[in-house]
């Protein structure tokens, strides 16, 4: 049996019968999907407010943010609480290891209850620790099968953290971890949007071509179609920039 399901007002029907709508409609759907998604700047004031919750919810932290790895490995601080954050975790970049870092790369809570006594990271450990920050907790973002990143808050003193604030900061990251999947799933969809309306103008550009070059020489359109090829290859053009060409041309012409 076919199942239903409604998405951001759409009725999608799986295993439907009907052919896949044009690129066009394509380019109408996900453009329609795009706008029920939080907008960039929407999720950036979110995780925002989510580390200020954090913060104040484990009273002892000096300070929240958010770690985003990207499908390159590339990490970026995506918000935080203060400078202090963006210094321990562009520490954490620079060196290539730390809590947070390993928080995204295990999927798992990561606790430091004393900085001075802390081995798996050394010498990100010793770096901050002149900075004032002796304990710290990370917690992986997962969305789906996917880590996009972690959340960590840090604290000034020792052994500020418990098993309590790994499940609350675990909630935390989960929230986040939401907010940022659909803040990907909307860059996705805008994309995908603009590459179906850029494949829409270059067929129908393509599309003039041909009939210019059918009406100018009595060809058939096939053959017109090799012409372009043709002259692509030799240009050493796209195919769409040749079109304009010849499109520019007839148009010169006509003048």
């Amino acid at each position: 049996m076919p199942v239903a399901s409604e998405i951001g007002g759409l009725d999608v029907t799986a295993d439907s019968p009907v052919n896949l709508p044009l690129a066009d409609e394509l380019a109408g759907v996900f453009a329609r999907m795009s706008r029920v998604l939080l907008s960039q700047e929407t999720v950036n004031t979110s995780l925002t407010l989510i580390c200020e919750l954090a913060q104040s919810t484990l009273p002892d932290s000096s300070g929240a943010g958010v770690t985003l790895v990207d499908e390159r490995g590339d990490r970026t601080t995506a918000t935080s609480s203060d400078e202090l954050v963006e210094r321990a975790d562009t520490l954490q970049y620079d060196l290539d290891e730390g809590p947070c870092l390993t928080a995204w790369a295990q999927r798992s809570v990561v606790r430091i209850d004393d900085m001075a006594h802390e081995q798996r990271w050394p010498l990100w450990a010793r770096a901050v620790q002149p900075m004032g920050i002796q304990s710290t907790l990370s917690a992986p973002l997962v969305a789906g099968d996917v880590a996009l990143g972690a959340m960590k808050v840090y604290g000034r003193e020792p052994g500020v953290y418990d098993a309590r604030s790994e499940r609350v900061l675990s909630l935390f990251a989960a929230q986040a971890a939401i907010l940022v999947a659909n803040a990907q799933s909307l860059e996705r969809a805008r994309r995908l949007s603009d590459q179906l309306k850029e494949a829409l103008r270059s067929r129908d550009m393509i599309s003039t071509a041909k009939g210019v070059i059918v009406a100018r020489e009595g060809v058939d359109e096939e053959t017109a179609f090799a012409r372009l090829v043709s002259l692509s290859q030799r240009d050493g053009k796209k195919l769409r920039e040749v079109a304009e060409s010849v499109v520019r041309a007839a148009v010169r012409r006509r003048r």
